[in-house]
């Protein structure tokens, strides 16, 4: 959106000098419907590519498939520790789930920076470093002597083969973490 199209309680501080200098940098970002279709009809034959078994190795947009053995019907009941990696930092969370005739949803969560050195150090100073972050995290919260369900969210291009088997196929966002790739991220971490 144009800033000489915002509506006037975004704008109405702004000066005109000031809008056309946005302008100037917005214009180029400007797309018509036409580009818009080509892109979203090439998006889509990417798509395509990633979903079929021979082009899926060479297609930008990976489509890989993954395991769920169940959708959520309501009943569910008890604490859940998630973990959430996806970027330059690393959230665990404890999740309380209480039905009571209404489902009711508390959350906890801690966010830990991933320091660059781990990020492109090896394998298993990253998953320590995961590791750690999580014995942190219930030992501040007394439930380290707990046995929970856990959940992680691995936000990176992997092959599942199973609910609880993941293949790193490479690494994005800057991480660089040696002797991952290629490897079942899901026993990298159990193996501390």
């Amino acid at each position: 959106m144009l800033a000489s199209t915002m509506p006037d309680n975004i704008c109405g501080e702004l000066h005109d000098e000031q809008a056309n200098e946005v302008d100037k940098y917005l214009n180029p970002l400007k797309l018509s419907d036409r580009t818009l279709m080509e892109l979203s009809i090439r998006f889509r034959r990417e798509m395509d590519k990633g979903l079929c078994r021979d082009t899926n190795p060479t297609a930008a947009v990976k489509m890989l498939p993954t395991f769920v053995r169940s959708t959520p019907d309501g009943t569910e009941e008890g604490e859940f520790l998630a973990l959430d990696l996806g970027g330059s930092n690393f959230r665990v969370l404890l999740v309380k789930v209480k039905a009571n005739g209404k489902q009711k949803v508390e959350m906890e969560n801690q966010i830990y920076d991933i320091p660059e050195h781990i990020m492109r150090g090896s394998g298993t100073e990253f998953f320590d470093h995961v590791v750690d972050c999580l014995s942190n995290f219930m030992e501040k919260r007394g439930i380290k002597d707990k046995k929970l369900p856990l959940g992680f969210t691995f936000s990176f291009p992997c092959q599942q083969t199973k609910i609880d088997e993941s293949v790193l196929i490479s690494w994005t966002k800057g991480f660089r973490a040696s002797g991952v790739e290629g490897k079942d991220v899901v026993s990298l971490t159990y193996t501390k």
